[in-house]
């Protein structure tokens, strides 16, 4: 099969890694792509956002499966655009995507189908969206509605706090993605990522990660993208996950095909394990960065044929074997991150990385031979151990080989995990 690839992070790092390990594969491209994608497949310079010219280039290199990686794309409807040239893809379409574009409609459909989740307020007014703030009381939680790249949602402890957020919502802070925003009960518990592939039908499980969202040590300071995940999350049990099925994921493609907005793709469950049991904190409609890397790194089954299966509406006849190693990725980010990274500085030492320990390049570009930094998280340290804490303890060492002085990184990624191997 030849396959494109369609992004530039960390996530599609890992997903090139993976497919470029397939038996199917025949070529494989990529874009818009970056220096590590490049040692697994053909960049090619296409504008991801000129839909035509992406499906011209699909019918001229007879490409079999279009895998779009991040979530941009999908919600402004490029896998309809390609499905409606005649390409497969993997991924949802832009209707679908709406479980990721508005979170707003996620939380409606999550009342229409009683999906348990945090009792919230939508709004497109400012001073209602205040008044409802000091109504609830702190902490709560402050959504823009759209987009936000990570970065749009603010866990206020004081009710000053929220009211900022709301302020910065509609004072323009996240463009056009503020514009609504969703006011939220504050959840306690454990969290978790939860996966599924799915195909409009059936929703196959795959796998599971905790993220660590903030840029701080012991998750102090604001939200990042993620600066470190491991696989798989100790919290979701096998009771957890069957829980999660039956309660969360099934009535939302129910819920969906009911839409006429059948999901296919990979729907990822961002989740708060509550005394209660698991609660949606929200959708994702790809994989989660820097969850995939992970995920790649146990992934047993070759990735291109369920990704196929996914496409042709076929996962009800699959299954998805995991190693029963931990995994544990690292995010490198650049000094400023996560307000405005420094770019440009000089990367070495990757050869230097011992075995066994997998770098996928998150914001990187090559500028006169040498390897820059060109992003906030720019280098996914990844490894696998029998244990999380053999598995840190790897990416760490991996951490320490890499040079690069204008980088930083969080020290205790896999804590919460390492933390019950102690007391296991």
């Amino acid at each position: 099969m030849n396959v494109l690839l369609i992004g530039s992070g960390g996530r599609e790092h890992a997903l090139a890694w993976k497919l470029a390990a397939s038996p199917m594969l025949t070529r494989l491209y990529a874009a818009p792509g970056n220096p590590g994608i490049a040692k697994e497949a053909e960049i090619v310079p296409l504008d991801i956002g000129d839909h035509a010219a992406v499906a011209a280039f699909s019918k001229d290199k007879a490409i079999d499966l279009v895998v779009v990686g991040p979530e941009a794309p999908l919600v402004v409807g490029l896998a309809d655009d390609l499905r409606a040239a005649g390409i497969r893809v993997f991924g949802p379409s832009q209707a679908a995507a709406r479980l990721e574009g508005s979170k707003g409609f996620t939380k409606d459909l999550c009342a229409r189908k009683n999906i348990p989740t945090a009792a919230y307020g939508r709004f497109t007014d400012a001073a209602q969206a205040a008044a409802y703030v000091r109504k609830q009381g702190a902490p709560i939680v402050v959504k823009a509605d759209g987009l936000a790249a990570g970065k749009g949602v603010t866990v206020a402890m004081t009710v000053e706090e929220a009211l900022e957020a709301v302020a910065a919502c509609f004072d323009g802070s996240f463009g056009a993605a503020g514009a609504e925003v969703v006011v939220e009960e504050f959840l306690t518990g454990e969290e978790a990522s939860f996966f599924c592939l799915c195909d409009g039908v059936t929703a196959l499980p795959f796998g599971t990660a905790q993220d660590h969202k903030r840029v701080g040590e012991g998750d102090t300071g604001p939200n990042t993208g993620g600066m470190g995940a491991y696989s798989p999350a100790p919290v979701m049990t096998p009771e957890m996950i069957e829980r999660t099925m039956r309660e969360i994921v099934e009535p939302t493609m129910r819920g969906m095909a009911e839409l006429g907005a059948p999901f296919s793709g990979v729907l990822f469950a961002g989740l708060m394990i509550t005394a209660e049991g698991p609660k949606l904190i929200e959708y994702n409609v790809r994989f989660g960065d820097p969850e995939c890397q992970v995920l790649m790194m146990r992934l047993k089954d070759d990735l291109l044929v369920l990704l196929s299966a996914a496409a042709d509406g076929q996962l009800s006849h699959m299954s998805a074997r995991w190693r029963d190693d931990a995994a544990l990725t690292v995010v490198m980010a650049a000094n400023g991150y996560p307000g405005m990274p420094e770019r440009g500085s000089a990367i070495s030492g990757l050869d230097r990385v011992p075995e066994g320990v997998e770098i996928f390049h998150a914001g990187t570009a090559e500028k006169d031979g040498k390897l820059v930094a060109n992003g906030g998280r720019v280098l996914n340290v990844t490894a696998t151990g029998k244990t999380v804490t053999e598995a840190q303890a790897r990416a760490y060492a991996g951490v320490d080989a890499i040079d690069w002085p204008q980088g930083f990184c969080r020290r205790d990624i896999g804590f919460r995990a390492v933390e019950r191997e102690k007391g296991a």
